[in-house]
């Protein structure tokens, strides 16, 4: 059947934005997956403590990613306004914000360590694996969102061919040299990060002086308002930021109740979250080619054009993530042993392949409306989603799960957590877009 001219060009503008991001995303989760497989070789120990450093990832990720997101917002309009300079200057700002605040964060989860340990109920004899790891696992947290602040330019400034390019290289050198600094130099979860490390470090070394070089940003703030634009960059940062950090928060919690069933449920824990990362590559490549396109209409005011555009991304995650689950399902089994080497973990990544993917496409169906909502200016409603679906949605299932049913449960709940979270996210986007429409509605009405 031959699809209307509308549809079929937006579904090519889609796919244009899109597939540069997609196999940057697809490289990093892949070095990502194959990083925890060298690790869990180590023993259960080392991926527990892998497993107890994951929520602390996630919440410098989501400071990453909030100030990429007002980064994105902030210099593509002072760009549709023609203020190149004013652009430049708000590239070099932001740099040095981030490399601030990221520094900052990794100093306080350092100082915080033991607490942290605590909170999430980590056993003693993962804490000295905690002490030596995570100085350096922090260093390479910084490198990578100062990497990514490079990344953010680069989209802001229409470019998503060098940020997807270089994702591939650095996740490839990431690869390489895991084995070498881990088993070859003797330096076990240690080596892991060191590995992260030299790769961000050479990425950053080829990326930066391209960003210099096609004048992105710039350091001489001559005529610029720091304050001004600070506030400017905290007043999008702020609701993105929250919404962002929203996960991190939740997957403490959830890790607190799987550590309850043990060390090797962590780890396993762990792998999966690291296996759902890598199958909802697309759902991640959309969420960050679709804001703009969205945006672009929004200000066109063509609303019948987000809807079809939203339409097609959302019938195409549905039906992939369908396909993704069921090759997740039938791989499972040799999938659990090639990740782990111990029998337990092997067990319950076993349990957790079986039952969660299936829910991916409604998760992601969750996380597009809260990157369309911050698109149609709705920030307050996207946060809203994010946190419906982690507190109201997932957590509460979660737990219920395993108080009814344990372990099967546990992953049982997640599944369903998903389930509830996707259909709730549409709903809420629908009456977010309905209202919008009815403004715009009303406007033109005025003007007649």
């Amino acid at each position: 059947m031959k699809l209307p001219s509308n549809t079929r060009i937006l579904t090519q503008d889609l796919f244009k934005m899109t597939w540069p991001m997609l196999f940057g995303v697809l490289s990093l989760m892949s070095f990502q997956l194959v990083d925890s497989a060298f690790i869990a070789q180590l023993g259960v120990l080392p991926l527990a403590a892998q497993g107890f450093t994951l929520p602390m990832q996630m919440v410098v990720i989501g400071l990453q990613v909030g100030l990429g997101i007002a980064t994105t917002a902030l210099i593509s309009r002072v760009l549709g306004a023609n203020e190149e300079v004013r652009a430049q200057q708000l590239g070099g700002l932001v740099v040095l914000v981030g490399g601030i605040g990221i520094a900052l964060l990794c100093g306080v989860i350092w100082s915080l360590r033991d607490v942290i340990m605590h909170l999430l109920d980590a056993p003693a004899n993962v804490l000295p694996i905690i002490d030596t790891y995570w100085p350096i696992w922090l260093m390479s947290a910084w490198c990578g969102s100062m990497l990514y602040f490079a990344y953010s330019l680069c989209r802001s400034n229409g470019n998503t061919l060098l940020p997807g390019t270089m994702m591939m290289v650095t996740s490839l050198l990431n690869i390489v040299l895991d084995p070498l600094f881990i088993f070859k130099f003797g330096l076990g979860i240690n080596g892991a990060a060191w590995a992260t490390i030299t790769a961000f470090i050479i990425g950053m070394l080829v990326v930066f002086p391209l960003v210099m070089k096609k004048k992105w940003l710039s350091f001489h703030w001559a005529g610029l308002n720091i304050i001004q634009s600070i506030k400017e960059l905290g007043h999008i940062m702020a609701p993105a930021m929250m919404s962002q950090l929203l996960p991190p928060v939740s997957s403490m919690l959830a890790t607190k109740l799987v550590a309850g069933f043990g060390a090797a449920t962590v780890g396993a824990w762990a792998l999966g979250s690291r296996i759902e990362f890598f199958s909802i590559v697309v759902v991640l490549a959309l969420t960050m080619s679709m804001p703009q396109m969205v945006g672009k209409r929004l200000g066109k005011r063509d609303i019948q054009g987000i809807k079809t555009l939203i339409n097609i991304a959302v019938s195409f995650v549905l039906a992939w993530q369908f396909i993704i689950a069921i090759i997740i399902f039938l791989l499972s089994s040799p999938l659990s042993s090639l990740l782990s080497s111990d029998v337990k973990v092997q067990q319950v990544l076993l349990m957790h392949l079986t039952r969660v993917p299936i829910s991916l496409g409604a998760l992601g169906v969750c996380m597009i409306m809260v990157s369309i909502c911050n698109a149609l200016a709705m920030p307050m409603r996207a946060l809203f989603i994010s946190a419906w679906r982690l507190f109201i949605c997932f957590l509460p299932i979660l737990w219920i799960g395993s108080q009814l049913a344990g372990l099967p449960g546990l992953f049982t709940g997640a599944m369903l957590g998903n389930f509830a979270a996707g259909i709730s996210a549409w709903i809420f986007y629908r009456k977010g877009l309905a209202l919008i429409d009815k403004k715009y509605q009303f406007e033109v009405d005025a003007v007649r």
